[in-house]
């Protein structure tokens, strides 16, 4: 299920004044409460085998986007490089492999930062842009969710 799908369906459950609704498949399951307990807010809940998360629907990526935007404020001419899925962020190909990336690296446009597993599936995180690695804001194999900053890049 796609981002956009429970972004959808959190709408549709809030216009219908329904007060919960709980949607199961095989590897998520999604619990959507509305109502005076909480003030009309909605209440999006989503947990999968090896990781759970919890957050207020409308603002889901909030928490994430303002941390950036900290930083950007007191290092303006850094670059935020942000997960593109949620899944398990790695900073090498295997565990006998050497790291993609470190602290100080110059990177090019299109070059492998880390890899994203989702659903058995490892997706190669590219780079938009080139610079140096100035900071890695994500533990190897740890968990990440759309929108994560996962890397500071300088440009210059």
């Amino acid at each position: 299920m796609e981002l956009k799908d429970i972004q959808s369906l959190i709408k549709f459950v809030t216009k219908s004044g329904a007060s919960e609704v709980k949607l199961e498949m095989e590897d998520v399951k999604i619990t959507i409460r509305t109502g005076e307990h909480n003030k009309g807010e909605t209440t999006f809940i989503q947990q999968m085998p090896q990781m759970a998360a919890a957050a207020p629907a409308p603002a889901a990526a909030a928490p994430v986007v303002e941390e950036a935007t900290t930083e950007s404020k007191e290092e303006t001419n850094l670059i935020t490089v942000k997960s593109p899925i949620i899944g398990t962020f790695y900073r090498k190909p295997s565990p006998d492999k050497p790291m993609f990336v470190e602290v100080g690296s110059v990177i090019g446009e299109g070059d492998v930062l880390c890899v994203i597993e989702a659903m058995k599936l490892f997706n190669e995180i590219e780079s938009e842009v080139s610079g140096k690695i100035v900071k890695i804001l994500v533990d190897d194999a740890s968990p990440v969710e759309f929108d994560q900053p996962l890397f500071l890049v300088d440009p210059s």
